[in-house]
């Protein structure tokens, strides 16, 4: 196993996120990435091939952008059907939901076996740390599973008018991810993507709070600045983590571009799986 993918999206039709296409066609322009489905059995032989084990993700904004659920139970039936490509799912509620997404994510865990929770407060619209959450949270804590937030900003909406109506304001990690890591000390929290414009601020909260931590999925390590690097490599080298945000980027391309920077051979073992194993409780 060369890696652990700890977010990725699913590529089949019915896994795909139903955007409009506007936002669509804005996202596949930003990212300079053409949508093209996949049967299942292709999505994991993508992941077989590259030799990685995988953590696919739900999604739920219906409240926010009108639309259908990519759901709980395909995503696992997928990790059920595909145990060799797929080792987890990340269950997604809409948390506008209130009481309905506590059952919900009761039900993913307990009954469906997904191995933690994720919220994407730009495409949600919602602070993390508004008091709505705060039942969320303590169920989440109940079960003793992680909980993952998009972080920084987004395709979503980018290069349009308005921006699509998306606002960055819900993923900036102070206050929002700072407030919620010293609120529920017991809780994992992991801040999604490299997150620029306020890395800076990301390093803080990862610095201060011991249980917060972060994948570095959708970006390149080519583009982190020096800064960030430098912290990958040395004093926070045990709390990154290896993500893609599949499709939009290759297993093959990133493992790479970690293993041509001059980190450490230990350190990039660390980003590429071991840390994941560690900080997620996975079993490989």
């Amino acid at each position: 196993m060369k890696a652990i993918d700890v977010h990725s999206h699913i590529s089949t039709e019915e896994g795909s996120i139903k955007y409009s296409d506007e936002v669509r066609a804005g996202m596949e322009a930003y990212y300079r990435f053409k949508t093209a489905y996949k049967t299942e059995d292709e999505m994991a032989e993508d992941f077989r091939k590259a030799d990685v084990k995988g953590l696919i993700i739900a999604w739920d904004s219906g409240h926010n952008m009108g639309t259908e659920p990519v759901t709980n139970d395909y995503v696992a039936k997928l990790c059920d059907t595909y145990p060799d490509a797929f080792i987890g799912g990340w269950c997604c509620v809409d948390p506008w939901r209130g009481q309905i997404a506590v059952q919900e994510i009761e039900r993913s865990i307990k009954e469906l076996g997904m191995m933690g929770v994720k919220f994407q407060g730009i495409a949600q619209a919602f602070f993390p740390d508004d008091p709505m959450m705060y039942p969320i949270y303590e169920t989440i804590m109940a079960l003793d599973v992680p909980v993952m937030f998009h972080t920084g900003t987004t395709g979503l909406g980018a290069g349009s008018a308005g921006g699509g109506g998306f606002k960055l304001k819900y993923t900036r990690p102070i206050p929002h991810f700072d407030n919620i890591g010293a609120d529920f000390p017991k809780m994992k929290i992991i801040m999604a993507h490299y997150g620029w414009p306020w890395q800076d601020e990301q390093i803080a909260v990862l610095l201060h709070k011991n249980n917060v931590f972060c994948e570095l999925s959708g970006w390149s390590p080519k583009y982190f600045v020096e800064s960030y690097r430098r912290e990958i490599g040395g004093r926070l080298q045990d709390k990154f983590m290896f993500g893609t945000d599949y499709p939009v980027l290759s297993h093959e391309r990133l493992i790479n571009d970690y293993q041509q920077l001059g980190f450490k051979d230990e350190v990039v073992e660390k980003i590429l799986y071991k840390n994941a194993i560690e900080i997620l409780n996975l079993k490989v």
